[in-house]
């Protein structure tokens, strides 16, 4: 497997969290902890932008996007926002996660709860190029729902 390297900082508020880590073999993204002195109670349609103690350095042309935890949005309602949340290859700030809740119970977020996933993408810039007309396809300006269910 090939690994693309980046560098991590911790602040004082994340150093015994430890590195995100890929929970599984398979695994897309690194799970992001929740790096808080006390819980916060986070109610039903609440957001909260909860810290994760970390700081990234991307290398040139990647993009790390913050996801929902699959498990959390199931089986809480717990889900990320902005979803995906991009982390720009220039930011050097703490990492944080917008969470929302969007069930009918209060969830309670724990200092070192896995809160989020971290997915690295690499990417390309594209050069906009201003044509008069684009080419003809079968679907062509038909829009939302023009494919069907079936």
């Amino acid at each position: 497997m090939k690994y693309t390297d980046i560098k991590i900082k911790f602040f004082e508020h994340g150093k015994d969290l430890g590195i995100p880590q890929y929970m599984t073999e398979g695994s897309a993204g690194l799970d992001l902890k929740a790096a808080i002195e006390d819980n916060i109670i986070l109610r039903p349609f609440e957001r909260y932008l909860i810290p994760t103690g970390i700081a990234i350095a991307l290398p040139n042309n990647f993009e790390a996007q913050i996801r929902p935890r699959s498990g959390l949005s199931y089986k809480n309602g717990v889900t990320v926002l902005n979803t995906p949340g991009t982390i720009d290859s220039d930011y050097r700030g703490e990492l944080k996660v917008l969470l929302i809740n969007l069930g009918n119970e209060d969830f309670i977020i724990e200092r070192g709860a896995r809160i989020a996933q971290l997915v690295l993408h690499k990417y390309e810039k594209a050069r906009l190029i201003v044509v008069d007309k684009l080419d003809e396809t079968i679907r062509s300006a038909n829009g939302y729902g023009s494919t069907g269910l079936k």
